[in-house]
């Protein structure tokens, strides 16, 4: 064990409270999604990992299929916190998910306690930890009542096995059920994790967000790149996508790549250009400008991408000028993403 933080790891970084709970994270959280899985070595997992910390990110977000494959990234992180970590657990909020496919059978995704509760304890080997921070439902199960999904999180929380929990990609309506189920079992809804960013507004238009605001759930944002779009770096390739999360097994719908994104994409690049900012951190930027948003959840593949997105700190405010002027460039290139009810 050689790992020593920074002693300077908390002079830049911003922490708000998670809604109205006691919980703070930083502005930043780093997301083992897609990049941390079979193969990715250790040393060049650590080296992103220690500078996210070194810099103030305490938030490590994962989920129980974050790969690839499933399980992957669970290890992996478990193996940085043994080996390296470790006299940092206290100092560090660590959540995972369940809710998508893990193994065969009717009892191996979605939202049953059974399913729930077997997911988590799996994770909790992966990680090798007693407990993590934040246990999320991962997503709205339509064919299990609320009342099954919201008990398997209170009894993880009664049993000392999270000590939040929260809820994933859920639309308004069954937000606001979640919340009341949890409140009545004494067990708070702390926080939401949507897809969220300057093209893709469904948590606006399903006032989502609102809803959060209103009951005092925090709000933390994956995907506020939109899968690498809002770097920038797709309009470059100019239709080449070899070596890219496009032209890979991933998550990201190449048909989102269609000119009128890429177009909106390039408005936005002149805006980021006049402040002085990459693409990426004007999107982060705007994402957290929201009174309702905890954090953002950035997924990176190097440390020059954790870099370029940890200089969003240098400038976090935007104009009343500037948010019409990204309302009217991405105006075109806006994409529907709200999940299943």
């Amino acid at each position: 064990m050689t790992y020593r933080a920074s002693d300077a790891r908390y002079g830049a970084m911003q922490y708000r409270k998670t809604g109205k709970w006691g919980l703070k994270l930083p502005v930043i959280s780093l997301g083992l999604w897609q990049n941390f899985g079979g193969n990715r070595d250790y040393p060049s997992a650590f080296e992103i990992l220690s500078h996210a910390f070194d810099r103030g990110i305490t938030h490590f977000d994962l989920a129980n299929n974050y790969g690839p494959p499933p399980g992957s990234a669970e290890e992996l992180f478990g193996d940085v916190m043994a080996r390296d970590f470790r006299p940092y657990r206290d100092e560090m909020i660590i959540s995972s998910k369940a809710g998508y496919l893990m193994w065969d059978g009717p009892y191996g995704e979605w939202g049953s306690k059974k399913y729930v509760i077997a997911s988590a304890e799996q994770s909790l080997k992966r990680l090798g930890l007693d407990y993590v921070d934040i246990f999320y439902s991962h997503r709205f199960d339509p064919n299990t009542p609320l009342e099954e999904t919201m008990g398997a999180l209170a009894q993880l929380v009664r049993q000392g096995k999270a000590l939040y929990v929260g809820i994933s990609s859920y639309p308004e309506q069954q937000t606001r059920e979640a919340h009341r189920i949890l409140g009545e079992m004494g067990v708070p809804c702390v926080i939401h994790q949507p897809s969220y960013s300057i093209l893709n507004r469904w948590i606006e238009d399903d006032k989502t967000i609102d809803a959060c605001g209103e009951l005092g759930i925090g709000v933390i944002a994956f995907s506020p790149l939109m899968q690498g779009i809002l770097s920038g770096k797709y309009n470059k390739l100019a239709g080449r996508l070899e070596g890219t999360r496009a032209s890979e097994n991933y998550s990201l719908n190449a048909g989102r790549l269609e000119p009128r994104i890429l177009d909106a994409v390039q408005k936005l690049g002149a805006i980021a250009e006049k402040r002085k900012q990459s693409m990426v951190q004007l999107a982060l930027a705007w994402v957290l400008r929201r009174k309702e948003m905890t954090s953002a959840l950035i997924g990176v593949r190097t440390l020059e991408q954790l870099k370029d997105c940890l200089g969003v700190l240098d400038n976090l405010e935007l104009s009343a000028e500037e948010i019409a002027a990204i309302d009217g460039a991405s105006k075109g290139g806006l994409v529907d993403s709200r999940p299943i009810k």
